[in-house]
């Protein structure tokens, strides 16, 4: 990897009053090689973004944002951009504003592409920017002297500034809608990790395929599992980057980020993905923001790392602390507690994946879980179903429960009505519980450190996937968007069984009669 153009003031720490000052890092921690040496004449028309900034608007770029239009302003030989599409990837408050502003000006006004368009997932988004970008336009002599005088349009919906050349910069709302109908020469997407599904990719960059030169910029600090557009391209330039021959050599990658796992106060991490912190950000305030997170943890950790640290984690409203779950992890069995399991079914809303789970309330305090069965692909409740009474004959669980308020009620009428499930020593129970109570007392056992589970790797990866569903102050697991949950679901509801039994509680007492001299 070749050394960055323009190197940054600092990536640690200088003395400042007699104190250390932290500056963030002008180079990201994740970058796109170039193909070819940066300083040449004409390798990049990022140093005219850089000019153009400083001698027209008056505004120079800040250090990363010019390392940035350097790198991803990158041309080929025969004059076009080497990247087809930049993901920029940075943490909140380090100007992605004013970057963007200022790439629209110039593509404007400068090299005059026919259509700019700028999108959001939120159109007032969208539209802060134009509206700085028209003021600017509005203000420099430079540039309003090439706008006609009913250049600019403000009518909602159809913002749109044209110069006296006929370029546009317009706005659209990041939908299945927006971009439609165009031909764009330069897109704009701000805020990409707000993009659940593929209806406004779809609807925008295609609409640069007719434009040879044509350069998306998608710009964004990170997000979580429902960011599967920003996810999707991210994973492809990272391949890229790993094999160069066999990836998209157009598309790039520039990622200002803490290293995954990192603790929330290291300075490092605050440098590695704020690259205007000592600058534009203040180093108390992501200070305290950070001991404030690390110390409620849960959500608002995730969203610190997110927002602040521009790391991706698996659902920004978890519903079982990720922390506190890897912290119960205890090897062991369940083999010296079968008097006491209870075992529990579930079924995803899809049917494609069900679960056999179990607990036993241990007399330590903490209660032993684990996935004795699972089942997935079409048809997965029948075989289930049909396997069900196999499994519940091997490992002899005193109750089998079931949620009758959820997709396991498509299997209603063979556990209600006991058909081959008819086992002498096995009562069948309807969690009837409120489904809320249930799902919020298993996340208070794993944040009180009261659930033993052995790392299950499908366990592990539906409590990952778990999100609270809200209804008031109550909240139950999401099955919705973040994947399947079922096996979070069964466990929650044998935990909840085994928890009202416990070890002892109700269990039949022997009477063996008196042994005859």
């Amino acid at each position: 990897m070749s050394r960055p153009l323009l190197q940054p003031l600092s990536t640690g720490c200088e003395q400042s009053e007699g104190r250390p000052l932290l500056l963030g890092s002008t180079e990201p921690r994740l970058w796109t090689p170039p193909l070819r040496d940066l300083s040449e004449p004409g390798a990049s028309y990022g140093q005219w973004v850089i000019e153009f900034a400083t001698q027209v608007l008056a505004e120079p770029l800040d250090p990363w944002q010019a390392w940035l239009v350097v790198h991803a302003g990158e041309l080929l030989p025969d004059g076009r951009p080497r990247f087809r599409r930049v993901l920029a990837l940075v943490a909140r408050q380090n100007g992605k504003t004013h970057l963007l502003r200022t790439l629209a000006l110039y593509w404007v006004f400068v090299e005059r592409w026919p259509l700019t368009v700028g999108t959001s997932t939120n159109l007032d988004y969208a539209r802060e920017s134009w509206e700085a970008a028209v003021r600017a336009a509005e203000d420099v002599e430079a540039l309003s002297s090439l706008l006609p005088a009913n250049g600019v349009r403000r009518a909602n919906g159809e913002q749109c500034l044209t110069t006296s050349d006929r370029c546009r910069y317009k706005i659209a709302a990041s939908n299945r809608k927006g971009g439609r109908s165009l031909s764009i020469d330069r897109l704009i997407a701000d805020e990409l990790r707000e993009q659940h599904d593929w209806s406004a990719y779809n609807a925008a960059y295609p609409a640069m395929n007719a434009r040879p030169y044509g350069q998306a910029w998608f710009i964004s600090n990170q997000g979580d599992d429902r960011s599967v557009v920003l996810d999707a391209l991210r994973d492809g330039a990272l391949a890229g980057m790993d094999s160069p021959e066999s990836g998209d050599k157009r598309l790039g990658l520039f990622e200002w980020s803490a290293l995954d796992g990192c603790d929330l106060m290291d300075p490092a991490a605050w440098v590695a993905a704020n690259p205007n912190l000592g600058r534009r950000l203040d180093e108390d305030t992501v200070r305290g923001s950070a001991a404030l997170a690390k110390s409620n943890g849960g959500e608002e950790e995730a969203g610190y790392r997110t927002e602040v640290l521009c790391q991706r984690v698996r659902n920004l409203d978890a519903a079982i602390d990720p922390a506190a779950w890897v912290r119960c992890r205890d090897e062991g069995t369940l083999d010296g507690e079968r008097e006491y399991l209870t075992a529990c079914i579930d079924i995803s809303p899809d049917c494609l994946h069900a679960t056999l789970a179990v607990a036993a309330a241990m007399s330590d305090g903490r209660t032993r879980v684990e996935v004795v069965a699972a089942w997935d692909g079409l048809g997965c409740p029948g075989i289930m179903q049909r396997e069900l009474r196999s499994w519940l004959l091997r490992i002899r669980p005193r109750t089998l429960g079931w949620f009758p308020a959820g997709p396991a009620a498509a299997l209603a009428a063979e556990l209600r009505g006991g058909g081959h499930l008819m086992i002498p020593w096995l009562k069948i129970t309807e969690i009837q519980a409120d489904t809320a109570a249930v799902c919020m007392g298993l996340a208070r056992l794993v944040l009180d450190e009261r659930i033993a589970h052995s790392g299950d790797p499908l366990l592990d990866a539906h409590v990952a996937a778990a999100e609270k569903l809200r209804s008031g102050d109550r909240w139950t697991f999401s099955r919705r968007r973040t994947g399947h949950v079922d096996s979070l679901y069964a466990v929650a509801g044998a935990t909840h069984l085994a928890r009202s039994i416990g070890p002892g509680v109700g269990r039949p007492r022997i009477i063996r009669p008196a042994r005859r001299p």
